[in-house]
């Protein structure tokens, strides 16, 4: 008998049993759809770490100032301004490993453009800034030497910002009020999105640092050069923590902390932290699916189960078949086809739920899922392996009877 007769045989002892062996690929369905849909949550979970990581920009570390004590009260990271932007050139200059160390000021205030107002982040950054966060503009320009040294009053805008104060209009060359103080914008960013913490990145307007300090923020205590971080990234392929031991050793010098004083500044690896992220995803992705593949053994034990009854039910008629000359291979043939013809179609179906499935939660619940063609593969071959698997055994036992026996089986 070929395969194609074999085949007809095989659909048409199913198609008899239609209730019987919808309920068999069941367990199929289900398992297919549920590895599915898990692989592709965890998937949508996974790249959303890596545009985080992309957001952030690569090989990235912050600086930021360390606590300080005012009257018995530490008052946390960052109080103690003890950075400056000499400490940044510093860096720049003496660590090979280290691309850019961008200094930065940060604060908050009213940003006005005619009728409209925002409350918005303004940072005082060097063009250093934006190579560090790999953050490109979509329109307008940089700022230039002059305007850096000169406490220009320029501004380049986040897209929330300029979406907030011009709408739909182009707010290149336009005039805005920050703290009382006009500015014309020469550029805005490209957008950001969101960082890890839901955080609005484009929600922001830069100026130079010097004009952030001389005419923004002010001079408390007269501290012309101080700042609150600085943006560090490491050249590609170089070693963070290598670059991160050197950057500590630099400032503990030029601070002259003493050995066995705590450092008075912290140094946050982002790029390792997000890695770290995405490795959980990974694993929690894996581990989503280990549990989903459940259901396809199940299943698996369902098909092997009714194919049992179905040899038992069928013993006659494979007494007959053999009687007319079928051989022990034609038997095995056919019940593995009929139990891979089962894994088959209830992987199919199980795909168009998992996939039905997979819009769904992103569609109502909000997550992030990404469906990948690895998981539907990887789901379809795991079926068609259960199904041959889990079908052996019962088509094997049907290939060994004897016609005589087979025959007289009641």
């Amino acid at each position: 008998m070929n395969l194609l007769a074999t085949l007809r045989v095989a659909l048409n002892a199913l198609w008899v049993n239609k209730l019987r062996s919808a309920l068999t690929m069941l367990g199929i369905i289900i398992g297919v759809a549920a590895v599915i849909t898990m692989i592709a949550v965890g998937t949508g979970a996974q790249s959303r770490v890596e545009e985080q990581i992309k957001s952030l920009g690569s090989n990235l570390m912050i600086i930021i100032p360390g606590s300080t004590t005012a009257s018995g009260v530490r008052l946390g990271a960052g109080a103690n301004q003890n950075l400056t932007e000499d400490d940044a050139s510093a860096i720049a200059k003496e660590i090979p490993e280290v691309q850019v160390a961008a200094p930065s000021n940060r604060g908050t205030g009213q940003v006005i453009a005619g009728n409209n107002n925002w409350s918005t982040q303004i940072y005082g950054v060097t063009p250093d800034y934006f190579e560090a966060r790999e953050w490109p503009l979509a329109a307008g320009r940089m700022f230039e030497a002059p305007e850096l040294s000169g406490s220009s009053k320029v501004a380049i805008v986040g897209q929330t910002v300029a979406r907030q104060l011009f709408g739909d209009m182009d707010p290149t060359d336009q005039t805005i009020r920050i703290k009382n103080v006009p500015f014309v914008i020469i550029g805005v960013l490209d957008r950001k999105g969101q960082s890890m913490l839901g955080q609005d990145q484009d929600d922001v307007v830069m100026v130079p640092l010097s004009t952030a300090r001389n005419r923004l923020f002010g001079n408390a205590q007269g501290k012309l050069r101080r700042i609150g971080t600085i943006q560090v990234k490491v050249r590609e392929g170089a070693d963070m923590s290598d670059a991160e031991d050197k950057i500590r050793e630099l400032l503990r010098q030029r601070q002259r902390t003493q050995q066995g004083q705590d450092d008075a500044f912290t140094i946050r690896n982002l790029t390792e932290m997000l890695q770290a992220q995405e490795t959980s995803s990974r694993v929690m992705t894996l581990l989503l699916a280990a549990v989903a593949s459940v259901s396809l053994l199940v299943g698996g034990i369902g098909i092997m189960n009714i194919m049992l009854v179905s040899v038992t039910e069928r013993t006659r008629e494979i007494g007959l078949r053999m009687a007319v000359g079928a051989r022990s291979k034609d038997i095995l043939t056919q019940f593995l086809v009929e139990a891979l013809t089962l894994s088959l179609i209830g992987g199919f179906l199980g795909i168009v739920l998992g996939m039905a499935g997979s819009y769904g939660i992103g569609e109502f619940a909000g997550w992030a899922t990404r469906l990948s063609p690895e998981s539907i593969v990887l789901a379809v071959g795991f079926s068609a392996g259960i199904g041959i698997f889990f079908g052996f055994y019962p088509a094997h036992k049907a290939s060994k009877l004897l016609p005589i026996q087979a025959l007289r089986y009641e």
